[in-house]
C-alpha cells in the first residue's frame, strides 16, 4: 500500500510540473477573459492622452538651406596663414559645429532681440501647473521645449540683463539642430519655436549671420595676416641687411678678391710640384738603395766596396783595375825573374802599390759620391714634401674661405628670396578681393510653417494605447499569476491529480440551510442536477467495491462540504437508505440548517454512551440523520475510541450507505481520523477561492494516511461568469437542463437515470 501511495504522489509530482510549463493558449485564454478591462484601460489611457495633448504648445519647424563650399586661401602659397579648407568630412564637420556655435546664436539672440520675447523672457514666463510637454518628453514621446523659468535663476537676486541674455542664449541653442542632406555639401538650419513666424526669421538670421561670421571672420584673418607679413616684411629687411654687411665684411677681412682664380693657381702649382716630388722620390730610391750596397760593404775594406755595381761600373775604376792589373802582373813577372831586393821588381812593386792607392782613392771617392748623392736624394725629396704640404694647406684655406662666403651669400640669397615672395604677396593680397567672399550661400530660405512638428498626437495617442495595452496585459497576467485558485475542473484534474466528480453552480440569494436542502425542493434544475452527476460519478467509481462509508471534507471551513454533504444525502435517498453524520463536533451545523431542537443528542452522546441510537437519529424527508451533539470538550478522543470504531461498523450495517460531514482538512485532525474509517473521500473545493498550495496541503495528508480520496467537487461555480472566461461545463451536469428551468422533475429523474 505504501508503495501505491509512493507511486501515485510521484505521478502527482510530474503532472505538476508539467502543468508549470506555459502554455500560450492558457495565456490566450486569460488575455480574453479580461479582454473588456484591457479594452477599457487602453481607451482610459487614450482620453486622457489625447486630452494632454491639446493642452502641450505647438511647436514650429522653420528650415534654411545652406551651401558650404571648400575656399582656400590666398594669403601665402606655402605657408598659409589662414585655411579654412579640410579634408572631405573634416572640413564639413568643422562647418557644422560653427553652425552650432554660441557666438552664432548670441548674434541671432541680438539681431532678433530674443531677451524681450515672450517666449524667451523669463519676466514674462506663467508657471505651469502641470508640465505635461516635460511628463512625455521623459518617455521620449513629445520633447518638451526649453523654456527658461524664473526659479532657473538666482533666487533673491534679480536678473540683471547679462544673465538674462547668456540664458536667452542657451535656450535658444538648444532649439537649434543641424541636419546635413545625405553626402552632399547642403546643410538644413533648423530653429524650432512655438511662435512660427519667428521661427522662420531665427532660421534665415542664422543662416545670414553665418554667412556674415565667416565674411568677418576671413576679414578679420586677413587683417591679421597683413599686420603680421608686415611686421614680418621688417623683420626679414633686417635679417637681409645683416647678411649682407657680414658677407662684405668677411671679404674685406680676408682681402679676397677671386676666390675661384686663387684656388685655380695653387690647383696648378700643387700638380707641378707633386710630378717632382715623385721624380724626386724616385732619385731618392735609387740613391738610397746605392747607399745601402756601401754600408753592406763597407766592413769588408776598400777592396769589397770596389765589387759594388755602381763602383765597379765607374769608367775610372775600371781603368784603375786595369792600371793595377798591369803592375801586379809586372810584378809577378819580375818576381819570377829576380830576387826580392833588385831594384827593377822594388820598382815594380812601388808602381802597383801606387795603382793601388789610385784605385783605392778612386773607390772611396766614388763611395763618397754616392752617400752624397743619397743626401741630396732625400734632401731633395724633404723640400719637395714640404712644398706640396705648404701647397694642400694653401688650398684647403682657400677652401674653408670659399665655404664661409658661399654660406654667407646662400643666407643672404635666401634672405633676399623670401623678403621678395613676402613683398609679392603682400602686394597681392592689397590687390586682390577673394578675402572678401564667404564659403557658403543660401540655398533656400525659411518660410512661415504651417503645421507643427510636435506634439504629434497620432503618435503619443498611439504609443500611449499601445503602453497601455502592454500595461494591461502584463497587469492581467499578474493578477491571474496572484490569483492562485481553482477556476475551473481542468485545473482542479492537472494541479492535483484526481478526478472531478462534479461541480455545483453557484446559488445566490440563499441561506445556508435552504442549501443544504436545495436538491429536496428542486428550486434549481442546474444545482439538482449536478448533485445527479455528483452521485452518478460516486456510483460508477464504486461498481466493483461500492462506497459504504462516504467522507466529505474541505481544505478550510466556509467551502460548503455540509451543504455538498447533505445534498448528496437526498440524492442518496430517492434510491438507497442513506444516513447523514455531522462528524464535525468542533462547528456543527446539521442541527443548525435543519432546525434540530436545542439539546438534540448526536454523535457525540453516542460515543460518549448518553445516548441510544434511536433518540439520536432523526428522519427529514426520508432522510435519516445524526447531528453532532453536544459539543464535547475532547472530539479527536472521542473519533478516535473504540466505541467510534464499532458505532460505523453498526451503522454500515443498518444503512446502504453512510455519508460524514468531516472537519476541515487543514483545520484540525479530525478529518485524518475519520478518513481511516472511509470507504470513499469527497474533497471539496471552492471555486475563485481554495488556493492551489492549500488544496495540495489537505490532499497530500489525505494521501499519506492512506485514505481512498475518489474524487473532488468543485463547488460554488459561476456558470456565467466562467462561460465568458473560456470554461464549460457541459460535462459534469445536465447542459439543457440549466438553460430550460422548465424542464419537469419527471423529464429530469428521467435525465438522471439515463
Amino acid at each position: 500500500m505504501d508503495m501505491t501511495v509512493s507511486a501515485r504522489e510521484r505521478n502527482w509530482i510530474a503532472q505538476r510540473l508539467a502543468n508549470d510549463a506555459p502554455d500560450i493558449l492558457q495565456i490566450w485564454q486569460i488575455l480574453w477573459r479580461r479582454k473588456w478591462s484591457i479594452l477599457a484601460l487602453v481607451l482610459i489611457v487614450m482620453m486622457v492622452t489625447a486630452l494632454g495633448t491639446f493642452v502641450i504648445t505647438p511647436t514650429y519647424r522653420a528650415t534654411s538651406t545652406l551651401l558650404i563650399e571648400h575656399k582656400s586661401a590666398n594669403v601665402v602659397s606655402i605657408e598659409q596663414v589662414y585655411d579654412p579648407e579640410g579634408m572631405g568630412n573634416e572640413y564639413l564637420l568643422t562647418q557644422f559645429e560653427l553652425l552650432k556655435s554660441r557666438a552664432l546664436a548670441e548674434r541671432v539672440v541680438k539681431k532678433l532681440n530674443l531677451t524681450t520675447h515672450p517666449e524667451f523672457d523669463p519676466r514674462q514666463q506663467p508657471e505651469p501647473l502641470i508640465d505635461i510637454g516635460g511628463l512625455l518628453a521623459s518617455f521620449s514621446i513629445g520633447e518638451a521645449i526649453p523654456v527658461i523659468l524664473p526659479e532657473d535663476l538666482e533666487e533673491g537676486v534679480d536678473p540683471t540683463e547679462a544673465k538674462i541674455f547668456d540664458e536667452v542664449t542657451k535656450t535658444f541653442m538648444k532649439r537649434v539642430s543641424i541636419a546635413p542632406l545625405g553626402k552632399s555639401q547642403l546643410v538644413q538650419l533648423q530653429v524650432e519655436m512655438a511662435d512660427p513666424r519667428m521661427a522662420a526669421k531665427a532660421a534665415n538670421a542664422m543662416a545670414n549671420g553665418f554667412i556674415e561670421g565667416q565674411l568677418d571672420a576671413t576679414m578679420e584673418m586677413s587683417m591679421t595676416a597683413t599686420n603680421w607679413m608686415n611686421t614680418r616684411m621688417l623683420e626679414l629687411r633686417t635679417k637681409l641687411k645683416e647678411a649682407e654687411d657680414k658677407l662684405q665684411a668677411f671679404r674685406e677681412k680676408e682681402n679676397l678678391v677671386d676666390i675661384g682664380g686663387v684656388s685655380t693657381i695653387n690647383a696648378a702649382e700643387l700638380s707641378a710640384t707633386s710630378d717632382r716630388m715623385i721624380d724626386a722620390r724616385r732619385q731618392r730610391a735609387e740613391a738610397q738603395s746605392q747607399y745601402r750596397q756601401v754600408e753592406s760593404m763597407r766592413r769588408g775594406g776598400w777592396a769589397k766596396l770596389a765589387t759594388i755595381p755602381a763602383v765597379l761600373g765607374h769608367p775610372l775604376i775600371q781603368q784603375f783595375k786595369a792600371d793595377e792589373a798591369r803592375a801586379r802582373a809586372k810584378v809577378d813577372e819580375l818576381s819570377k825573374r829576380y830576387g826580392d831586393r833588385h831594384p827593377a821588381l822594388e820598382a815594380a812593386r812601388s808602381d802597383l802599390k801606387a795603382a793601388s792607392a789610385s784605385l783605392r782613392g778612386q773607390v772611396e771617392q766614388i763611395v763618397a759620391g754616392i752617400e752624397r748623392n743619397y743626401q741630396l736624394a732625400v734632401a731633395n725629396e724633404n723640400s719637395l714634401q714640404a712644398s706640396v704640404d705648404a701647397n694642400k694647406a694653401q688650398i684647403q684655406k682657400i677652401s674653408r674661405k670659399e665655404f664661409q662666403i658661399r654660406e654667407l651669400q646662400r643666407e643672404v640669397e635666401a634672405n633676399r628670396a623670401l623678403y621678395d615672395t613676402f613683398m609679392t604677396r603682400l602686394k597681392e593680397t592689397a590687390a586682390t578681393s577673394d578675402l572678401e567672399t564667404a564659403n557658403a550661400r543660401v540655398v533656400d530660405q525659411s518660410v512661415v510653417p504651417t503645421q507643427p512638428i510636435k506634439p504629434q498626437k497620432s503618435l503619443i495617442i498611439s504609443m500611449a494605447g499601445i503602453l497601455a495595452l502592454m500595461a494591461g496585459i502584463g497587469l492581467s497576467l499578474l493578477l491571474e499569476m496572484l490569483n492562485n485558485t481553482f477556476k475551473g475542473a481542468e485545473e482542479v484534474e492537472a494541479k492535483l491529480n484526481l478526478p472531478v466528480l462534479g461541480i455545483l453552480p453557484l446559488v445566490k440569494n440563499k441561506h445556508r440551510s435552504q442549501i443544504a436542502s436545495l436538491f429536496s425542493s428542486n428550486e434549481d434544475k442546474s444545482f439538482s442536477e449536478s448533485i445527479r452527476t455528483i452521485r452518478t460519478s460516486l456510483v460508477l467509481s464504486g461498481m466493483s467495491d461500492p462506497h459504504r462509508i462516504l467522507v466529505v471534507t474541505s481544505s478550510i471551513p466556509g467551502e460548503g462540504k455540509s451543504t455538498v454533504a447533505a445534498n448528496l444525502a437526498y440524492a442518496f435517498g430517492q434510491m438507497e437508505k442513506v444516513l447523514l453524520v455531522d462528524a464535525d463536533l468542533r462547528r456543527p451545523t446539521l442541527a443548525k440548517n435543519f432546525k434540530f431542537p436545542v439539546g438534540t443528542p448526536g454523535l457525540a452522546n453516542l460515543i460518549a454512551g448518553t445516548a441510544k441510537v434511536d433518540e439520536c437519529i432523526k428522519t427529514i424527508e426520508g432522510i435519516d440523520m445524526l447531528c453532532a451533539g453536544a459539543v464535547p470538550p475532547n472530539p479527536l478522543e472521542l473519533l478516535s475510541s473504540e466505541r467510534f470504531t464499532k458505532l460505523i461498523e453498526q451503522l454500515k450495517d443498518s444503512y446502504d450507505r453512510v455519508i460524514i460531514d468531516s472537519p476541515p482538512i487543514q483545520a484540525v485532525s479530525d478529518a485524518t481520523i475519520l478518513a481511516i474509517h472511509a470507504d470513499a473521500q469527497i474533497y471539496v473545493i471552492k471555486s475563485e477561492s481554495t488556493s492551489v498550495p492549500l488544496a495540495r496541503r489537505g490532499v497530500g495528508q489525505l494521501l499519506q494516511s492512506n485514505s481512498p480520496v475518489t474524487g473532488v467537487v468543485l463547488n460554488q461555480v459561476d456558470i456565467k461568469k466562467a462561460q465568458k472566461h473560456g470554461y464549460h461545463y457541459g460535462g459534469y451536469y445536465d447542459y439543457y437542463g440549466y438553460t430550460n428551468p422548465q424542464k419537469t422533475d419527471a423529464q429530469t429523474t428521467q435525465g438522471s437515470k439515463a
